[in-house]
């Protein structure tokens, strides 16, 4: 009988059930490798990453390998992996405690109610699933109470009278303050909870008091460090390891990563692109991260949600998705803009997130730590904009962390975060019109009325503070608007590293951008742009704007000799744009 091909390994896109991956035939980047080193450090381990990077999929995959119910699996979920040959004493040694705060959902008005709720049901499927390791009485003692604090103690002690160890995994510990300190009007109650006798409080102490009995080892994951901070005092003895060289590539895939995954699917499917031609598709998008400095030679982080969507779309169609932003990832970036979104601090946030958007990056002390009533201070909010993956680390300039937008989709929604800034102020040109100005500029070639439309919502709605922001103003809400766009991927030529703190450096606004045509989704696009953007104050002269207008010309004459451009332009033709802001009027708007 002739033996049938075999199936290729399904896409894991949106799921979290390791065990699943692993035998319904799905595709799994080995990350077991890091188990060793995990163990190798505190029993307590503390871990941040962006959201839809990979942490649940990790964590469920521990969860797996330390079960000590999941022995006589061990050769089917991990023997042709690394770990299976490298195994460490450790494994399938404990009763795995596994908590997911995300899925406790609501305002905090019953958010107690709502805890207490999840965490029983979790308790009793562990007492149930571990009947057998247990004392009989198990679910009697945890029905005593409804207390999720009491409840852990109960198991804690219990597991420690027969000689048992847990591993507590909790993921996404801060989703409570991500949902509350989003709404200003329960900030003043999260602080409640999180300090004194709070609800949250007192569960993170009984965890702490649990590791003086049987919880033996934990591993907690988020997306910020604030609510471990205003824990500390209760809850000091899990060690921070975001920003460890060590775990860099813990999560999200490495560009080796992605291209043997390119390579494994290019044996079962017809691809239209090479694998060379897919990596530069999806490196501005999805690339650049990088979580730790010792880091910056090796090769950057990818997102490894959005890879896994590109793919499943990809395989499915045999197209590049028209949308290259995962409609997910939107949705948690806007839940993020709310956060960050804070009224003791907007204005100066809003300043902080324009002056990136035009340089590229900022200089700061990122702080592993910091409560919530200080997110607004500039060095704690820019840390938070890392944390969310806004930012990456990029280098260190006179002491402190360089950092800087690591891709496009990051830079889509730091621009959108200004675009709804302005929109508050009634400063927004309208989506639908955008869209039909760029679209005459994309296929006609048509660039003077969209960047006319740009100066006279400037000139309509400018107040005296915004006229006061001057060049930052002009050019954030220029930038903005010329990237908002899917037709095309803005390309800085700008070395945002060279510059100093935020507070300490004047803005520098030599923002040069190439508008790559995005031909491989529209190739029927007939236009490309370069653009140099120059400021001048309002008070400025004739023979100053001319000046600037010349610096812009010899720029551009530079910018258009680019490999970027030379190997992007396609059919296209390339339009060399100069346009010159004195103050708030557009002076200059010429093509060379």
């Amino acid at each position: 009988m002739e033996k049938q091909p075999q199936k290729p390994l399904r896409i894991p896109y949106g799921m979290q059930n390791w065990e699943a991956v692993r035998l319904e035939g799905y595709y799994y980047v080995d990350k077991t490798r890091f188990i060793p080193e995990i163990e190798a450090n505190n029993n307590y381990f503390f871990f941040i990453r962006p959201r839809r990077f990979g942490k649940s999929m990790l964590l469920n995959m521990l969860t797996q390998y330390y079960d000590i119910k999941k022995r006589h699996l061990f050769d089917r979920l991990f023997g042709d992996l690394w770990i299976g040959s490298h195994p460490t004493e450790a494994r399938n040694s404990y009763l795995v405690l596994s908590l997911n705060f995300s899925a406790i959902t609501g305002g905090l008005e019953d958010y107690q109610q709502r805890l207490y709720a999840y965490c029983n049901e979790q308790f009793k499927r562990f007492a149930e699933y571990y009947a057998d390791l247990l004392p009989s009485d198990t679910l009697t003692e945890l029905q005593a109470s409804n207390d999720a604090a009491l409840q852990l103690n109960t198991l804690a002690n219990l597991c420690y009278s027969v000689g048992q160890k847990i591993y507590l995994f909790i993921d996404e510990y801060d989703h409570f303050t991500n949902a509350i300190l989003a709404d200003a009007a329960t900030e003043s109650s999260y602080k409640a909870e999180t300090h004194g006798t709070g609800v949250y409080r007192r569960f993170f102490n009984m965890v702490k008091d649990g590791t003086g009995k049987s919880i033996s080892r934990m591993f907690v994951t988020g997306v910020s460090p604030v609510t471990m901070d205003d824990l500390t005092s209760g809850f000091n003895i899990a060690t921070n390891y975001t920003t460890d060289p060590e775990f860099n590539a813990m999560v999200g895939f490495t560009e080796h990563e992605v291209r043997q995954m390119l390579d494994y699917y290019r044996q079962h499917y017809t691809f239209r692109h090479t694998t060379d031609q897919l990596i530069d598709i999806m490196k501005p998008w999805y690339d650049n991260y990088c979580f730790a400095e010792e880091c910056l030679d090796e090769p950057p982080m990818y997102n490894s949600d959005m890879v896994l969507y590109f793919m499943s779309h990809y395989l499915r169609s045999k197209n590049i998705p028209r949308d290259m932003l995962d409609q997910n990832i939107r949705t948690d970036y806007n839940k993020m803009r709310m956060l960050i979104r804070k009224d003791r601090g907007f204005d100066n946030n809003a300043s902080i997130i324009q002056y990136i958007v035009e340089t590229g990056g900022i200089v700061a002390d990122l702080k592993k730590s910091f409560p919530s009533e200080d997110i607004p201070k500039q060095d704690n909010f820019i840390s938070l904009l890392y944390y969310f993956g806004m930012l990456t680390i990029a280098g260190r300039y006179r002491g402190s962390t360089k950092l800087r937008i690591p891709n496009q989709v990051v830079r889509e929604q730091m621009y959108g975060y200004l675009t709804q800034n302005y929109r508050t102020n009634e400063l927004a040109t309208d989506d639908m019109e955008r869209e039909r100005l760029m679209k005459n500029m994309a296929y006609d070639g048509d660039w003077r009325p969209f960047f006319d439309n740009i100066a006279r919502a400037i000139a309509r709605y400018s107040s005296n503070r915004d006229k006061a922001k001057g060049e930052a103003y002009v050019h954030g809400f220029t930038l903005a608007q010329t990237c908002l766009t899917k037709l095309y991927l803005p390309v800085s030529e700008l070395d945002a590293g060279a510059k100093t703190y935020y507070n300490d450096a004047p803005l520098g606004g030599y923002a040069d951008i190439y508008m790559q045509p995005m031909l491989e989704i529209y190739p029927d696009i007939e236009h490309s742009f370069v653009l140099e953007l120059k400021y001048v104050p309002g008070n400025a002269t004739d023979a100053e704007v001319e000046q600037a207008s010349r610096q812009a010309h010899d720029q551009l004459l530079r910018y258009e000799r680019s490999v970027v451009i030379e190997r992007t332009l396609g059919h296209t033709r390339l339009h060399r744009l100069v346009l010159v802001w004195r103050g708030i009027e557009l002076a200059v708007a010429q093509e060379l």
